[in-house]
């Protein structure tokens, strides 16, 4: 079971998007301190201490921040306001922006406007806050509701990994964290060895140890600015795919293997990844040698797969 809380400023849809979960997909729409027994969805929630105490943490909850632009909610606000005695502007509009989002005010805003628009004044905390916390945005520019409803089939809300990612998207997230320890001038790569669903080793691209960092001037090929793919043979980085296989050894490689990198491997890394005797290659961004590593993989027998 999931339960989704949708969070977002006036007229950006959340309430729109509540019904649809209630009417299209059977969700129980309730308070937010009700039970619940089945998948639910909630546009109550004003609290990120709430979350921070716990909400956040549990494996069946969602929070989705649901985002317009302010001419687009204010068009909104409009429609609705033609049908009330109370007139609308747009710098009162943006006042409530204000107010809401961040929850400091630039002038008062009038408290009989607020009510005729469904406007809140006044929050526990500034959506900003909620939406720094959100799993998941929405952008709610649609200017028909075919057009939210196809979105949303789209997405799939009720998608099991968005709360507990698959083992593909789990070494891949891993993957890209280890990049981060990349000191490449050129590009940060991460790569993730994994056998039996259990990591052998770790790598990112970077200099031999015991050398000068890249990023402080280590390889001359990559301070330079050389084209992309020019002058590798003077280059001294070592790529992250090559720092994993090493590190994990032949021997510990096996034939079971998979070895996960944010980027495709270069021609170089992908005449290593055979001969170490890795089993299937799964990556997320392209590089320019993509069709050249894809032919060599294939011809060594190892599998290449692309993450989106």
């Amino acid at each position: 079971m999931v339960f989704i809380a949708l969070v977002g400023l006036d007229f950006s849809g959340r309430d729109t998007i509540a019904t649809w979960l209630q009417t299209q997909k059977g969700f129980q729409r309730i308070a937010i301190d009700q039970t619940w027994r089945q998948n639910a969805v909630t546009t109550d929630l004003t609290s990120a201490v709430v979350l921070q105490e716990g909400w956040i943490k549990r494996p069946w909850f969602l929070l989705v921040g649901v985002k317009s632009g302010t001419m687009v909610r204010f068009e909104r606000a409009s429609k609705v306001a033609h049908r009330s005695p109370i007139s609308l502007d747009l710098p009162s509009f943006i006042t409530a922006d204000d107010l809401s989002l961040y929850g400091h005010p630039t002038t008062s805003l009038s408290s009989s406007l607020a009510t005729s628009l469904t406007l809140q004044p006044t929050l526990q905390a500034p959506v900003q806050e909620l939406f720094d916390l959100s799993g998941l945005t929405i952008v709610n520019n649609y200017t028909t509701l075919e057009d939210l409803w196809a979105y949303l089939e789209k997405i799939d809300l009720e998608d099991g990994e968005r709360l507990r990612p698959g083992w593909d998207r789990y070494f891949m997230t891993l993957a890209s964290l280890a990049s981060l320890r990349s000191n490449c001038m050129k590009r940060r790569v991460g790569c993730i060895l994994v056998r039996d669903k259990r990591i052998v080793s770790t790598g990112y691209n970077g200099t031999p140890r015991g050398m000068t960092n890249c990023n402080q001037g280590g390889c001359a090929r990559c301070n330079k600015g050389e084209e992309r793919g020019g002058a590798l043979n003077m280059c001294l980085c070592l790529h992250a795919e090559e720092n994993a296989l090493m590190e994990a050894g032949r021997e510990r490689v096996g034939s079971s293997s998979i070895l996960y990198c944010n980027t495709c491997p270069c021609l170089n890394c992908a005449i290593k990844i055979v001969q170490s005797g890795v089993s299937e290659v799964v990556y997320n961004l392209a590089y320019a040698m993509d069709e050249v590593s894809a032919k060599i993989l294939k011809e060594g027998g190892v599998v290449l797969r692309r993450l989106g």
